[in-house]
C-alpha cells in the first residue's frame, strides 16, 4: 500500500505523471460519454450481435487507452528531458558553477527558455567575474595601504579589516581598563567588539549619521581617525574607520611650536640687554669710564652669545636637512684627544678644575671619520662639563679600543664631578633647547640648549651612539661609541644602539 502511495506521489509531482493523468482523464471522459450515449442503442439496433459489438467496443476502448498512454509517455518524455536538463543546470548555478550551459536545440518555448537560461547564466558569470575582479582590486588596495582600515556593523562587530587594521585591533584589544569611554556605560555595553579608543567616535557616528574625525592618544602614540557611516536605504548599517599613525607629524608640529617659542625666548634676553645698555651709552647715563667699559663688555658678550646661538641653529638645520658636508677619512682619535686636552687645559686652570687625560697605549684609529666634526663634539662636551663643574673638582677624558660581538669599536668617555643631571631630565637632554638646570642664569652658563643636540647629530652621522650616565650631585659621564671599520646605511647604527643599551 505504501509503495503504491509513494509511486502515486512520485507520478503526481512529475511532469510525466501530471501529463499522463490528464490524458487518461480525457480518454476516460470520452469513453464514458460514448458508452452512455451508444451502448443503449446497441441492444435496439444490433439484437443478435449486441454482445460481440459490446466486446469489440471494450477492446477498442482498451486499445485506445493503451495507445493514449503510449503517446502520453512519448510526448511527456520529450518535454521532461529538456526540463530535467534545465533543472540540473539550475542546481549547478545555485552551487556556484556559473559556467553551466544547457544544450537544447529547438524552436519552441522550451528552446527559447533554454536560450534565455544560457544568456542569464552568461550574464551572471560575467557579473560575478567583474565583482571578483573588483573585490581582488579592492583587497589589493587595502592590503597595500599603510593606514588601518576597519569596517564595523551596526552592533560594533568587525566585518572587514586590512592587515594593518588586524594588527591594530590586536594591539588595542587589551585597552579596556582605565580607558575613559566617551560613549559612557551604554556605549561599553552596546559596542563590545569595538576597541575602547574608537568606541566613543563610533557611538557618535552611528547616532548622528555623519562623518567624524578625531585624534586619539594611545600610550605614547597619536592616531588620526576618520570614521564614516555605512548607510543602506537611509538605515545606518555600520561604519568604516581609516586610522593613521600621526605620531611623527604630531611631534614635528610640537617641535615647530616649541622651536618658535624657544628661539624667541633665547633671543629676547640678549636683545633686551643689547638695547638697554646701548641706550644707556647713547644717553650718556654712565659717566665713569670703568662702568662704560663694563657695559661695552656686556654688549660684546651678549652679541657673541647670539652669534653662537645662530651658528648652532644653522648647524642643526643643515644636519637635519642632510646638507652637512662630511669629510670622511682615516683618523687617529688619540692625537685629536691630546689636542682638545691642551686646548682646554688653560681654561680648566682658570676655573681651578683638574683636567685629566687617560688614553690606552694602543692606537685609537677609525677608518671613517670627520676629524673636524668629532673635535667639535668633544669641544661641546668639554665646554659643557667645565661650565657645570665647580672649582676643586676634576674632569677625565678617556679613550680605549673595544671588541664587542667580534667587531672593533673606539669608546670615548668624558667624565666630570659636577652637579650632575636629575634622572627625570636624562631622556630629554639631547633635544633642542632643553636645559636640565631650569634655574641657572644664561649669563653665567652661556648655554644655548643646542650643544648636545649638535653632538647627537654628529655622532649619528658617524653611525655611532652616545649615552649619558648621571646622578644629581654625583657628576656626569658621556660615553661615545664609534665603529672602527666603515659602516653602511642604518644597519650598523642599529647594531651600535643594541650594544650600548
Amino acid at each position: 500500500m505504501k509503495l503504491w502511495r509513494k509511486l502515486a506521489q512520485l507520478l503526481w509531482h512529475s511532469v510525466v505523471g501530471k501529463l499522463w493523468a490528464t490524458i487518461m482523464l480525457l480518454v476516460a471522459v470520452v469513453l464514458i460519454i460514448l458508452g452512455v450515449f451508444l451502448l443503449q442503442y446497441i441492444d435496439i439496433f444490433f439484437d443478435k450481435d449486441a454482445h460481440n459489438i459490446k466486446v469489440l467496443f471494450v477492446i477498442t476502448a482498451i486499445i485506445g487507452f493503451l495507445l493514449s498512454t503510449f503517446f502520453a509517455f512519448f510526448l511527456s518524455s520529450k518535454i521532461q528531458q529538456p526540463l530535467l536538463q534545465l533543472k540540473n543546470a539550475a542546481d549547478s548555478v545555485s552551487q556556484g558553477d556559473y559556467t553551466t550551459r544547457v544544450h537544447i536545440h529547438s524552436s519552441d518555448e522550451i528552446g527559447q527558455l533554454a536560450n534565455t537560461f544560457n544568456h542569464m547564466t552568461e550574464q551572471i558569470d560575467k557579473l560575478i567575474g567583474d565583482l571578483n575582479h573588483e573585490k581582488n582590486h579592492l583587497t589589493s588596495i587595502l592590503r597595500s595601504m599603510g593606514d588601518s582600515v576597519i569596517t564595523f556593523d551596526a552592533d560594533g562587530e568587525v566585518i572587514l579589516a586590512n592587515p594593518s587594521g588586524h594588527l591594530l585591533l590586536s594591539q588595542w584589544s587589551s585597552l579596556e581598563r582605565g580607558w575613559d569611554d566617551e560613549g559612557g556605560q551604554e556605549g561599553k555595553a552596546s559596542f563590545k567588539g569595538i576597541p575602547a579608543p574608537l568606541r566613543g567616535l563610533f557611538h557618535e557616528v552611528v547616532k548622528e549619521g555623519r562623518d567624524a574625525t578625531d585624534k586619539i592618544h594611545v600610550h605614547s602614540t597619536v592616531w588620526s581617525v576618520v570614521m564614516a557611516p555605512l548607510q543602506s536605504n537611509g538605515v545606518i548599517r555600520g561604519a568604516v574607520a581609516v586610522i593613521r599613525n600621526v605620531t611623527e607629524e604630531h611631534k614635528l608640529d610640537k617641535l615647530r611650536r616649541d622651536f618658535v617659542a624657544n628661539i624667541s625666548h633665547e633671543i629676547r634676553t640678549p636683545l633686551s640687554m643689547l638695547q638697554g645698555y646701548s641706550e644707556a651709552l647713547l644717553d650718556d647715563i654712565v659717566v665713569e669710564e670703568e662702568e662704560r667699559k663694563e657695559l661695552v663688555q656686556v654688549i660684546y658678550d651678549e652679541s657673541l652669545r647670539m652669534g653662537r646661538l645662530v651658528n648652532d641653529f644653522l648647524d642643526i638645520a643643515r644636519m637635519e636637512a642632510g646638507h652637512v658636508d662630511m669629510n670622511y677619512q682615516k683618523i687617529d682619535l688619540k692625537g685629536m684627544l691630546r689636542r682638545v686636552h691642551r686646548k682646554f687645559q688653560v681654561y680648566a686652570k682658570e676655573r681651578e678644575v683638574a683636567l685629566h687625560a687617560a688614553f690606552s697605549e694602543e692606537p685609537l684609529v677609525i677608518m671613517q671619520g670627520d676629524e673636524d666634526r668629532l673635535e667639535q663634539v668633544l669641544t661641546n662636551l668639554l665646554d659643557n662639563a667645565l661650565r657645570h663643574t665647580p672649582a676643586g673638582k676634576s674632569i677625565t677624558i678617556d679613550g680605549e679600543r673595544l671588541n664587542v660581538n667580534g667587531k672593533a669599536y673606539i669608546q670615548l668617555k668624558i667624565k666630570d664631578e659636577g652637579q650632575g643631571i636629575p634622572q627625570e631630565d636624562l631622556p630629554f637632554i639631547f633635544e633642542r633647547f632643553y636645559k636640565a638646570d631650569k634655574a641657572r642664569k644664561r649669563g653665567s652658563s652661556g648655554g644655548t640648549g643646542l650643544g648636545l643636540a649638535i653632538v647627537k647629530n654628529f655622532i649619528d652621522l658617524h653611525h655611532g651612539q652616545i649615552v649619558v650616565d648621571s646622578l644629581a650631585g654625583n657628576g656626569t659621564t658621556f660615553t661615545l661609541l664609534l665603529p672602527v671599520e666603515k659602516q653602511e646605511g642604518n644597519v650598523a647604527h642599529a647594531a651600535n644602539r643594541q650594544i650600548l643599551h
